[in-house]
């Protein structure tokens, strides 16, 4: 029997004003907070269909949000807080749950509607095969996915998250501890108003924005 590994989809609850806040301008606070439940929406189908494990939504700021609720029911998927801290000591308390019961996880934001179901599956054959860590690197400088055997706290303490820093650290913190390492392709979050442009003018993507963008500019 294959190894099953879960798949952690660390999301936001979509509320006006929260999330997407760099493409305000662009689509106002509602149609943000429309893209990001799109985006959300997208990725757990995504981590579903790649089938290599269980799917667990982690939940911010609570699994009490409906939108979570609605996922659950239509996505079957579990939920999961996401707690206190800071991004890396969300991730952190994310893996360390699953790695409790799984010898190995993959975590995913939703900002990349470009995930793919063969990257999971890439990604969760790298694990089984023993890699110590997986990344998928972003555009902007971050990564899109990072996958794990052991909850290694060093990759995510102290990290000046949502800079370009934070792959090359990451690399860093990977060598430094003789880590054995696989990279995915790399992929591009989708946060500014420049990734938004990029968004529109991929045919297979557009359809997730391109409303949103109109009815921005008939007011």
């Amino acid at each position: 029997m294959v190894e099953a590994v879960p798949v952690l989809v660390l999301a936001k609850a979509p509320d006006p004003g929260a999330v997407k806040t760099r493409l305000v301008p662009a689509l106002g606070e509602g149609g943000a907070a429309e893209l990001a439940a799109r985006f959300a929406r997208r990725t757990l189908d995504t981590a579903t269909r790649a089938a290599v494990g269980p799917v667990v939504l982690v939940c911010a700021p609570d699994t009490a949000h409906p939108f979570f609720e609605v996922c659950r029911r239509r996505h079957a998927v579990a939920l999961s807080p996401q707690g206190d801290g800071d991004l890396g000591e969300r991730m952190h308390r994310a893996f360390a749950t699953a790695l409790s019961t799984s010898a190995a996880a993959i975590l995913v934001g939703t900002d990349t509607p470009d995930l793919h179901a063969d990257d999971l599956a890439e990604a969760a054959c790298a694990l089984r095969d023993g890699t110590d860590v997986v990344l998928g690197p972003a555009e902007d400088g971050g990564y899109w996915l990072i996958g794990l055997r052991n909850p290694i706290a060093a990759l995510f303490d102290a990290m000046p998250w949502s800079t370009d820093d934070v792959l090359g650290i990451t690399r860093s913190r990977i060598a430094a501890r003789d880590l054995r390492a696989h990279e995915l392709s790399v992929r591009a979050d989708i946060d500014r108003p420049e990734d938004l442009a990029r968004l529109l003018a991929r045919d297979d993507l557009a359809p997730l924005a391109a409303d949103l963008v109109a009815r921005r500019s008939q007011g």
